[in-house]
């Protein structure tokens, strides 16, 4: 069994209280069983998140909007399963909506599951996105370091120089300094492509 859905069944079985609907959820291999539950009104929030996650790794594009809305939750743990399930579901609208989230000022808390999600990704709304919500991010006494150094490591990861200027800027950083200058080598080095 994959970790996350590991980490996710746990916490959902806690949740449910360990109730029969649970069970048939968690169990079920009916995918229209499943994506009746984001339709039904009245389905409680570990219901419909247990359902989009399985929807999302079979790879059924019906759990696209509850995964983007579980992606932007102010509970992280719904945001790491929501990531990982839209990163395994293929959805082309997936890397545009990571991207809107990730560089929402009024949603910035939850955007570090959205960076993440873009850096996995790879797509051309990648660096583009993350090199906004870095520059926001390098104002001074700004409470977000976490998405800026999930940024920063992401830039490197995708290893565009298109990144060199705001990585350049974070090095002034103490708490990114270290990682922009891995992030810096990984784009001037072999993989980098200049």
């Amino acid at each position: 069994m994959d970790e996350e859905l590991r980490s996710l069944t746990e916490r959902l079985r806690q949740e449910s209280g360990a109730s029969a609907a649970y069970e048939r959820l968690a169990e079920t291999k009916e995918l229209d069983e499943l994506a009746g539950v984001l339709t039904e009104p009245g389905q409680p929030l570990w219901a419909r998140e247990l359902a989009a996650f399985r929807l999302g790794v079979a790879g059924d594009p019906r759990a696209f909007e509850s995964l983007v809305l579980l992606l932007n939750h102010r509970d992280p743990q719904r945001c790491a399963s929501a990531a990982h399930a839209l990163a395994r579901l293929g959805d082309p609208r997936t890397a545009r909506a990571a991207a809107a989230l990730a560089t929402n000022e009024l949603r910035v808390a939850y955007a570090l599951h959205p960076v993440r999600l873009l850096t996995e990704l790879r797509a051309p709304e990648s660096v583009p996105a993350l090199i906004t919500t870095l520059e926001r991010r390098l104002r001074p006494h700004d409470p977000y370091r976490r998405v800026a150094l999930a940024c920063v490591e992401g830039l490197g990861a995708l290893g565009d120089a298109r990144a060199r200027p705001v990585l350049n800027e974070a090095l002034a950083h103490p708490a990114l300094a270290e990682a922009a200058v891995h992030a810096l080598a990984r784009i001037t080095g072999p993989r980098g492509g200049s």
